[in-house]
């Protein structure tokens, strides 16, 4: 690790927040080079996700798998914090590697002096790499996808040892296969992982069914076993990660697509929620808990009267329970972290019981370094209790955080 960086600031404690442990229920992890290479066995150190300079002349590298796949754009560590501890507002951060940022992205001690600087007593953390649902393992063989995802969760539980149970990565999971799910559920429960991060899309591959499906049943079954909620991060699909893509219209410069393609991101996760909600899968597994993560909330309530409407009056004979809205009550759970305009409507509309909060940090749309600072003038409208309720409370029954 370099000695060329700063430490963060700290800052001190707004009195809005006195007394609350805050949880940040999003956040990411910029995988070091060497993290599936250096516990890979012999047989699979070549094929295992690692870095490679793919222009000598210019020294330009970037992530592969299987030799020869690449996997996400160059070597870049998604991290917008420079070493300095300042955060990058554009996109040259797209050709950032570790070495090129604070290493808060990737180092736990660094990760867990910076929460504390930002006054952020744990964090919930996902992957880059394999994408935010593993899906860029599906370029190769199930046996070579299995073994990076083993890789990154032992890691992960190491991580999450090491931080002195600070940082809970979320298990990442075989999610082409419901039976070997299971078996890495059971595994990696057993290590203290308190929460499981899946393709939000498995019917967009050959042979799979989508996920309201009775062949994920034993999956399902298996979480609610365990009391671990279900993780579903935006662009946690091959469908559905699109950064630039078909959103933006052609006439709009780099910059300005990254910046549409990134806010209907945010809203694709409505598609996930709705569909399971009318999936049939919550009458039959009722305790399941679900995340939407890094999506917002203000417009769940609308989604929510929408599917009430147009399922309750449009479809009568329908065979589920519940009117949807009160499926979102009962199993899911939204995330903020930017929203300050009519922010305690929202999360009063959403229930105050199923809103948590996140900074997404070091992505792009972090909220770095203000942290729970940077919505106060929204969050001040919110009784303690409820302050108390989205920061911390939530997140720490859901996932069984002790402060």
């Amino acid at each position: 690790m370099s000695d060329t960086f700063a430490e963060i600031a700290q800052r001190p404690v707004d009195p809005l927040f006195e007394g609350i442990s805050v949880i940040d229920v999003d956040t990411h992890y910029s995988e070091p080079h060497d993290l599936w290479t250096s516990r890979a066995p012999a047989a699979l150190k070549d094929r295992v996700p690692q870095v490679k300079v793919v222009d000598a002349e210019t020294g330009q590298k970037s992530w592969f798998i299987d030799g020869d796949k690449s996997i996400g754009f160059g070597a870049t560590a998604v991290s917008t914090i420079r070493p300095d501890g300042t955060r990058s507002r554009g996109i040259d951060f797209i050709n950032w590697t570790i070495d090129d940022v604070h290493p808060a992205s990737w180092h736990v001690k660094e990760r867990v002096k910076a929460m504390d600087a930002v006054n952020v007593h744990a964090q919930i953390l996902y992957p880059n790499v394999l994408g935010f649902g593993g899906q860029e393992g599906a370029k190769v063989d199930p046996d070579l996808r299995l073994a990076s995802v083993e890789i990154y969760n032992d890691a992960m539980a190491d991580m999450q040892d090491e931080s002195g149970q600070r940082i809970f990565p979320m298990m990442m999971l075989p999610w082409w296969d419901p039976h070997l799910a299971v078996a890495e559920i059971e595994r990696m429960a057993k290590r203290g992982l308190r929460g499981v991060n899946i393709n939000t899309d498995p019917h967009t591959h050959p042979g799979l069914p989508d996920l309201a499906d009775p062949h994920w049943d034993p999956m399902w079954a298996a979480c609610q076993d365990h009391e671990l909620p279900i993780n579903f991060h935006i662009g946690a699909s091959s469908a559905s990660i699109d950064w630039v893509g078909e959103m933006p219209w052609p006439s709009q410069d780099m910059p300005m697509r990254h910046a549409l393609g990134g806010v209907m991101l945010f809203f694709g996760n409505g598609r996930v929620m709705a569909n399971l909600i009318v999936s049939g899968v919550l009458d039959r597994f009722p305790k399941l808990q679900f995340v939407s993560v890094e999506s917002g909330i203000g417009w769940i309530p609308f989604l929510l009267e929408a599917l009430d409407y147009q399922v309750m009056d449009g479809q009568p004979d329908n065979k589920l329970k519940m009117l949807p809205s009160e499926y979102f009550s009962r199993n899911f759970h939204g995330c903020f972290w930017f929203e300050k305009r009519n922010l305690a409507t929202s999360v009063r509309a959403v229930g105050v019981d199923r809103v948590m909060f996140e900074t997404d940090f070091p992505h792009p749309t972090c909220v770095f370094p203000e942290s729970a600072d940077f919505v106060k003038s929204g969050l001040a409208e919110l009784s303690w209790n409820e302050r108390n309720q989205i920061l911390s409370l939530n997140a720490r029954q859901l996932y069984k955080i002790t402060v």
